[in-house]
């Protein structure tokens, strides 16, 4: 059989996607997924099923197991059928090369950062782009080969990150700006003439992978970096933490509260006061205020988030 168009992906941004260019552009003829048991081998953060797709439009979705697709059945499926064009959304994983061969015009995906690829390549380019304290992300459309997020660039959009953005409304932007890269690119495809551009003056640097370990607060840190950690990591991935005499908190919203007020009397991580239910902590070099946080307790007045 042969497949036209093909999305790769796992997450609610995959369907997102699905339905923008079934419903613009033109029939998405097979979507590739992964299956629960798949899922529970493997951490992926906003998992979405997309059996629905099948229900809603008719769009065939095979459920793989293999999320590097090496298994046997996967691999004598791309062997047997023929492809067009590939778009990945949301598949955090590599493509195999013999797979990447089967499709004509080859398998295009997303990466981002602050500067222009081999910069930033890796894991979680949304996550560390907030971390870090970038105020810009440049999504690359690119095609893909089998190394990881190679310059091979069709074409680019740039959006702001601000102080108000978390990893979610970061999300939003990239599929705004995923939408109209990807009608760019299906336009071309239709035309047979999709350009890319592999020359790059950037050099090679890498992201490497989080995990949610990762989300530990250091409240001897300065308050700009517990913000941007919290905001980096919120819903729907598994979010900043600290503990309170062993119970586990995780934030999910502070904001930054006041770095003028005499706090000396309290250390980094005791809660100053509470306010409708939301504590002030104190760190390094102010407070912050914790607007929405997950804990089997209540934090009160005087405890220390550590």
């Amino acid at each position: 059989m042969h497949y036209k168009v093909v999305v790769f992906g796992v997450k609610d941004t995959t369907e997102r996607i699905v339905e923008f260019i079934q419903e613009n552009i033109c029939p998405v003829d097979l979507v590739v997924t992964i299956s629960r048991e798949v899922l529970s081998k493997n951490q992926v953060s906003g998992f979405k099923g997309l059996s629905s797709l099948t229900e809603k439009y008719g769009i065939q979705v095979r459920e793989v197991d293999s999320y590097a697709l090496k298994d046997e059945t996967t691999r004598d499926f791309f062997l047997e059928n023929t492809f067009d064009i590939g778009i990945s959304m949301g598949w955090q994983r590599l493509i195999p090369a013999a797979v990447l061969e089967r499709f004509r015009h080859g398998v295009f995906g997303f990466h981002g950062n602050c500067a222009y690829l081999p910069f930033g390549r890796g894991r979680s380019p949304l996550n560390w782009s907030i971390i870090n304290g970038d105020t810009r992300f440049i999504l690359n459309l690119f095609r893909y080969d089998e190394k990881a997020d190679s310059p091979n660039i069709f074409a680019n959009e740039m959006c702001a990150i601000t102080p108000y953005d978390t990893v979610r409304s970061m999300q939003y932007k990239n599929i705004i700006c995923s939408k109209n890269l990807i009608r760019r690119l299906l336009a071309a495809y239709k035309e047979g003439n999709i350009s890319i551009r592999q020359e790059s003056k950037d050099f090679d640097s890498w992201y490497e992978k989080r995990t949610p370990e990762d989300g530990k607060i250091d409240f001897h840190g300065r308050t700009r970096d517990i913000y941007n950690l919290i905001r980096g990591v919120s819903a729907p991935f598994p979010g900043a933490f600290a503990f309170v005499k062993g119970e586990k908190v995780i934030i999910w919203e502070a904001v930054p509260f006041d770095e003028m007020l005499d706090f000396s009397d309290y250390k980094p991580g005791e809660v100053i006061e509470v306010f409708d239910g939301q504590p002030v902590v104190r760190t390094v070099d102010g407070s912050l205020l914790i607007k929405n946080y997950e804990a089997d307790i209540t934090i009160v007045r005087g405890a220390v988030l550590e």
